[in-house]
């Protein structure tokens, strides 16, 4: 394989530098609009009828999904060289992809936050928006999305069948398949709302539970091997261990959702089990190439050498995504599925603080990584360390996030308290609940902590722009 992590010499690995600067700009528009819908949680009013609470939220996890999908496709056209030690096969058309892909998002999130709705017809659902969270896109842009992702796995398959195919590149070709697979569940509904719900979840969690983190394990592991040069071998061990439990354990980790949509009871154990074990093999790995990487350090010391590490800012967030990942969607995760919690817990702020910090830890953490690795391969730097806005960007999201999800699990637990234990779970215990004290003043500090995170994005924005031209770099 090719050693050119720090190199833009491929024109596959420019594509990717390209995906990545639309993923942070969204990165940004998705922090913006949750700070947006955090401040009508508390006042109701701010820009009532101009962009309310309904459009913001639903623009901030359309550009969570949106954002992270593109820095996805950018970390594979980025690695893809070095994996398979050419260019990618039919770069042209992944170009061609990427501008029609950039359109059409931009052309979506103009329609969600000026025209927002539309009647109750087939209409809405083609130019609009289709309604579904986390997959509001209109029907148009389906369609668009489904003809992006085929080029681009045009291209993956064809590069890795003409060059040198790795352990990582099998594994990455099956989970994109799957990934792409997995949206066409969402492409139709029905009127029964449990079975439009049926498909709708599996989209969404098994994007999620399966294929996404089979993705992310697979980015972490070539990463570990560029940085530190981490055994290959283990990497991919590791590797196919994540793809025997995921894929089963994300399949079967989905029923924690099917009691909800008229499914048996059964569903509840089930699920709640297999979810717990999504998290495992990845940090396993991540700690099997660590321990082994701490004794080779150790040994080179001994003898006056420096263990190397290539990418410190990339390196740091790529820990912070194996146990962010543990965190978020093992441990908020499973607290919150099992079936003698989740009866109370469901449809809770609960809920958010789940998804606030499973997100963040399992995937955006490493895609931030992933920027650093393309901010290195931009400005040819051989060894990459941290500067001051690397450790400001890192510690103040990081505080700001998981603030978030401290803030977010108290406000569920006042919900859990008063509107479900207490009342019953009736319209007027929900509306009691949202004006409780721990319940306002948890929302409160979410809002803070939102701010946190927003000047910790400043910080990381700029060392992105600056990183290459810092004395730390060249001095």
């Amino acid at each position: 394989m090719v050693n050119s992590f720090n190199t833009l010499q491929y024109e596959s690995k420019k594509l990717g530098v390209m995906y990545f600067t639309v993923a942070a700009i969204l990165l940004g528009a998705q922090l913006l609009l949750g700070l947006v819908a955090a401040i009508q949680f508390i006042y109701p009013s701010f820009l009532f009828e101009i962009l309310d609470f309904n459009v913001a939220r639903m623009v901030h996890i359309n550009a969570l999904v949106v954002w992270l999908l593109y820095a996805m496709i950018g970390s594979v056209y980025f690695l893809m060289p070095d994996e398979t030690g050419i260019e990618t096969v039919g770069i042209g058309l992944g170009k061609l992809g990427f501008y029609v892909l950039t359109a059409a998002v931009t052309v979506v999130v103009l329609v969600y936050i000026l025209v927002q709705v539309g009647p109750a017809s087939e209409s809405t659902i083609w130019l609009i928006n289709e309604g579904r969270e986390y997959i509001e896109a209109p029907r148009w842009a389906d369609i668009g999305i489904v003809v992006v992702v085929l080029v681009f796995l045009a291209n993956v398959y064809l590069t890795a069948i003409k060059g040198e195919r790795t352990g990582i590149m099998t594994v990455l070709m099956a989970d994109l398949m799957a990934l792409a697979g997995l949206y066409l569940a969402g492409m139709f509904y029905t009127d029964n709302i449990s079975m439009d719900q049926y498909w709708w979840w599996w989209v969404i969690h098994l994007w999620v539970e399966a294929t996404w983190e089979v993705f992310v394990a697979s980015i972490i592991g070539w990463a570990l091997i560029k940085i530190i040069g981490a055994n290959r071998e283990i990497v991919e061990m590791w590797l196919w261990i994540e793809v025997a439990m995921l894929f089963g354990s994300g399949i079967l980790g989905i029923g924690h959702h099917y009691f909800w949509i008229g499914t048996p009871e059964y569903w509840w154990e089930i699920g709640a089990l297999f979810s717990a074990l999504e998290p495992i093999p990845l940090v396993a790995m991540f700690v099997h190439v660590m321990y082994d990487w701490g004794k080779e350090a150790g040994v080179k010391k001994a003898h006056g050498e420096e263990a190397v590490m290539n990418n410190n800012p990339a390196f740091l967030w790529f820990v912070g995504s194996a146990f962010g990942n543990f965190l978020g969607a093992g441990v908020w995760g499973f607290f919150h599925t099992l079936p003698q919690v989740n009866i109370y817990t469901h449809g809770t702020q609960f809920t958010a603080a789940h998804g606030h910090l499973a997100f963040f830890g399992a995937f955006a953490m490493a895609m931030i990584a992933m920027f650093y690795m393309g901010v290195q391969a931009t400005n040819g730097i051989e060894r990459m360390k941290m500067t001051f806005a690397s450790k400001m960007g890192f510690a103040l999201i990081c505080i700001g996030v998981v603030g978030m999800t401290v803030a977010l699990t108290i406000a569920g637990y006042g919900q859990v308290l008063v509107e479900r234990a207490q009342m019953g779970a009736t319209w007027e215990a929900y509306f009691i609940s949202q004006n409780g004290h721990w319940f306002l003043q948890a929302m409160g500090w979410r809002l803070v902590m939102g701010i946190v995170t927003l000047v910790g994005f400043a910080y990381l924005v700029y060392d992105l722009l600056t990183i290459g031209k810092s004395k730390v770099q060249n001095g």
